[in-house]
């Protein structure tokens, strides 16, 4: 009579020793992201933050969830893991400081099929240099290691950033006004949106991630797409002292229209003019080798304006000149105008040329 065989939890995939060893692997990065708030370390069954120590009187907290899409498909396919954790964090904070909040402190969940110690380190220090980038603290996270959920060499990535502001600094765009002025801060590329259709039209162009780039021969193709979405914490936190700044829109999934009516009162719409700036190389490829209509690019795409901030016209130009003091490159898009019946809440204008396009142009949002 055989004996029965006694299973162990990495016969059936897990490997609790490969989760250990990752966690002390990382302690070093998340340590580097430490700041006044902290109360603890990583470890614990929950991760503590004091306000009082941050320096908050009256604050509100404000937070969100995010992850990078299908550009992990790209990192996974490109062998590339170090960027995307700057994406994760981007998302999130990008999104907390639009409404005028500091980024404290994020957490991350890591989800893969076998848990490799060197791709695990190098996702998780991406995440570290994301949080350090937005002044939040990685305080805590989570590392799933799920076999049968995903293929060997696939993940997951998703974050939680907690942000605050004190409460008579919140941003809500409800004193936006007729006159108002739209800046845009430059993107780094394409960010963490739009890439489903990205991956479509490289597998339909014929090139590979690891071809030179077309529009920057410098770089792999899978690189340049890489990119790390631009975080705006540390410069929009020193241009909001000024006091002029309105409103702000992070332009993600859905573009230029439908971001920026998130931020407007129902009397107002924004009008963007798009022969403001000059359309980055990786759009303009994306736009010819998928002939995309303006429309499509306006509200699938960043097309190289990561944020989009609403000033008074008094303040434009001293708000621009902290922008760019702090690193950033500035466009005055347009401005904000008393909205008819019948106009919607955004109108991206292009001349002839504008974009690369031949003819002129109107995409407008559906609201």
């Amino acid at each position: 009579m055989n004996k029965k065989k006694s299973y162990t939890y990495k016969d059936a995939g897990v490997d609790i020793e490969a989760g250990n060893s990752l966690v002390e692997a990382i302690k070093p990065a998340a340590a580097s992201t430490k700041r006044s708030g902290c109360a603890s370390g990583l470890g614990g069954f929950g991760a503590l933050f004091d306000l009082k120590a941050a320096g908050y009187k009256d604050p509100i907290l404000v937070s969100g969830t995010d992850g990078v899409g299908t550009k992990l498909k790209v990192a996974i396919e490109s062998g590339i893991h170090n960027m995307v954790g700057i994406d994760l964090v981007a998302m999130c904070a990008n999104d907390l400081i639009v409404q005028g909040a500091e980024p404290l402190f994020f957490l991350d969940y890591f989800a893969t099929g076998h848990l490799s110690v060197k791709q695990g380190r190098a996702i998780i220090e991406g995440i570290a240099e994301g949080c350090r980038q937005a002044g939040a603290a990685l305080i805590g996270g989570e590392t799933a290691e799920m076999p049968g959920m995903y293929k060997d060499g696939d993940y997951d990535l998703a974050g939680f950033c907690v942000g605050a502001v004190e409460r008579e600094n919140l941003l809500t765009g409800d004193g936006v006004r007729e006159g108002d002025i739209l800046l845009g801060l430059a993107s780094s590329g394409v960010h963490s949106n739009g890439f489903s259709l990205v991956r479509r039209l490289v597998e339909d162009s014929g090139v590979r991630y690891s071809d030179p780039c077309p529009f920057d021969p410098s770089k792999k193709f899978g690189e340049a797409l890489l990119e790390p979405t631009k975080i705006y914490v540390k410069s929009t936190l020193e241009a909001l002292k000024l006091g002029h700044i309105k409103a702000i829109s992070h332009i993600t999934g859905g573009g230029f229209v439908e971001n920026i009516p998130r931020i407007l009162p129902e009397n107002v719409s924004a009008h963007v003019e798009a022969n403001r700036w000059t359309l980055p190389p990786v759009f303009d490829w994306l736009r010819v080798a998928g002939n995309l209509k303006p429309l499509e690019m306006a509200r699938t795409f960043n097309c190289g304006i990561g944020l989009v901030v609403v000033v008074s016209a008094k303040g434009a130009d001293d708000v621009q000149k902290t922008f760019e003091q702090m690193g950033e490159i500035v466009y005055n898009l347009g401005h904000v105008v008393k909205r008819s019946n019948s106009e919607p809440a955004t109108v991206v204008k292009g001349d002839k040329g504008s974009w690369g396009y031949e003819n002129s142009w109107l995409a407008t949002s559906s609201h």
